[in-house]
């Protein structure tokens, strides 16, 4: 069958150009989609005394016959389809006679595919809600798991403070928890049916557009048909959104690189999860975190590039829509993979708390909290900071830690020293005096993850109400 749209051209495209222009090896991947949206528009359609009810009966029973055809391999779409939107329409006609002809009434390809990439997104980012919740129950359960664990706190990747792994674990947990949030945002964007809209300007035939919103689960219509079939603002805010969860999934697993490292040597990540070297026997390669490191680069391109197809368009569709989808498609695909990867890894990795505990005495990581504690005393900050640094510095020179120090060495340090009693200055006592509101102590982790746990019940509960519309 000759191109649908070809009946005013006098010659067919050059093959090359035929296979340039043509989406149907990616955009395939919308057949259900596509499929979904046609039967909710032939029902308008019906409503609307453009179809018979047998006529109905046909366009569904025929529209369905091609989705099982797709479905068990016995349909295979060329370049000639053109696209998925084409293919489908192309075979129905062939599948039923002229009644398929009826199915484009009120429609265009510009807002059928616009369509199609709104519900594959939606459906998309409901999956994404469940991986992501299952990631942050995991962080939580690992983050309970060692509230108490003593690890050291990096600024400049080097020791800072002592804080507990618990607490370094939940700090990525709200991360993640705002890239949740914002995905939710992007859904309620994304929610919005623009099938009627048309090729730019609306119609001039009579249509229901709410009623086909209802059909497919979309909360509202989109307002401006010219806005519409031009949008692809939700896509590039859940690329953004994308690429910023990424970026956190790639900080973490950068922690955990640095973390397996023998420098480090303060987790053990599961065999699984790792590779060997094909000449050095004894390595121990953590590959999945570099690979899911690498793989933010590859959702950023895509954000980029989407970014700059955007820039220069005039109202309102443009054919440099259709480098859309292979982004989108990818991106899906990677941040997926991604975070169901990572949350498994998380799982079958173990904190080796003895080998932590090595490097608890590297760093004077006490030194704020003896500052804070001579503000106790009635020292002003600035000047504890400046006794303290004194005391460092004696230290370093003598061999001495802030645990070893004794009292009787103080004055010799600085004369404004006479008088202080140095307070319990182990790690362990650290952690427990940092009990402010957000801070390091195993109470206020613990504070964190059970607030965690009711922010999780909520968002779930929120899916869940979500699925029964």
């Amino acid at each position: 069958m000759k191109n649908l749209w070809g009946s005013r051209f006098q010659k067919q495209m050059d093959q090359m150009v035929e296979e340039f222009n043509a989406s149907i090896t990616f955009d395939i991947a919308l057949y259900k989609q596509d499929i979904r949206g046609s039967i909710a528009h032939a029902k308008m359609l019906s409503k609307m005394g453009h179809l018979k009810e047998e006529e109905l009966e046909q366009i569904m029973n025929g529209l369905k016959k091609i989705e099982k055809k797709i479905e068990e391999g016995n349909l295979t779409f060329t370049y000639e389809d053109e696209d998925i939107h084409m293919a489908i329409e192309s075979q129905l006609i062939r599948e039923i006679g002229d009644v398929g002809r009826k199915l484009h009434t009120a429609r265009s390809r510009n807002d059928q595919v616009i369509l199609d990439v709104r519900l594959y997104l939606k459906e998309e980012m409901e999956e994404l809600f469940e991986i992501i919740q299952v990631l942050l129950k995991t962080l939580m359960e690992k983050a309970e798991s060692h509230k108490e664990m003593l690890m050291p706190g990096f600024t400049h990747l080097q020791h800072a403070q002592p804080v507990t792994v618990g607490f370094h674990l939940m700090a990525y947990f709200q991360q993640f928890k705002r890239d949740l949030e914002r995905l939710k945002d992007c859904y309620k964007r994304t929610d919005y049916n623009p099938l009627g809209a048309c090729a730019l300007a609306g119609t001039t035939i009579p249509i229901d557009r709410v009623y086909t919103a209802d059909l497919l689960g979309f909360q509202a219509v989109t307002e401006n048909a010219m806005d519409t079939v031009a949008d692809r603002d939700f896509i590039v805010e859940f690329m953004s959104v994308s690429s910023l969860f990424m970026a956190h999934l790639s900080r973490l697993s950068e922690e955990f690189i640095l973390w397996n490292a023998q420098e480090f040597s303060f987790i053990e990540i599961d065999d699984g999860f790792c590779t060997g070297s094909s000449i050095m026997p004894q390595k121990k390669n953590p590959d999945i975190p570099e690979l899911i490191r690498g793989k933010t680069g590859r959702v950023y391109g895509h954000l980029m590039g989407l970014l700059t197809v955007l820039k220069g368009l005039p109202m309102a569709f443009n054919k440099d829509f259709q480098e859309d989808k292979e982004a989108l498609f990818d991106t899906v695909k990677t941040v997926k993979t991604s975070a169901v990867i990572f949350t498994q890894m998380l799982e079958n990795t173990t904190f080796k708390e003895e080998s932590i505990k090595k490097h608890m005495d590297k760093g004077f990581l006490a030194a704020t909290d003896l500052a804070e504690y001579l503000v106790t005393q009635g020292v002003p900050f600035r000047t504890s900071h400046e006794l303290v640094g004194a005391i460092v510095k004696y230290c370093e020179k003598t061999g001495e830690t802030l645990m070893t120090l004794k009292d009787e060495v103080l004055p010799d340090i600085d004369d404004r020293l006479d008088g202080i009693m140095l307070p319990d200055l182990s790690s362990s006592a650290c952690i427990l005096r940092r009990s402010s509101f957000g801070g390091t102590s195993p109470a206020d982790v613990m504070r964190q993850i059970e607030k965690g746990k009711e922010v999780l019940a909520w968002s779930i509960k929120n899916e869940d109400d979500l699925d029964s519309k």
